[in-house]
């Protein structure tokens, strides 16, 4: 469910949304996300001073208390 939530997210903020590929790491006690976008992309997903990437893990966060599971968001360039 969280790989679809930053997937959809991720491409209605970039240019390619095809170049959007989320790796899932499922842990025991947590859940990392790895975005990958494309080159020209990454700037658009990470924002001013982080403040677009903040909000994705806000809502992340927001979305697997459900689960009472921690999810990370990594943004790999």
């Amino acid at each position: 469910m969280e790989k679809d939530l930053v997937e959809y997210i991720a491409k209605a903020l970039v240019d390619s949304p095809e170049g959007v590929k989320v790796n899932v790491i499922e842990g025991e006690k947590s859940t990392i996300l790895e975005l990958k976008v494309a080159d020209g992309d990454i700037g658009k997903v990470i924002g001013k001073h982080g403040r677009i990437a903040k909000a994705i893990r806000t809502i992340l966060s927001a979305a697997a208390t459900k689960k009472e599971k921690r999810v990370v968001l990594e943004i790999l360039d």
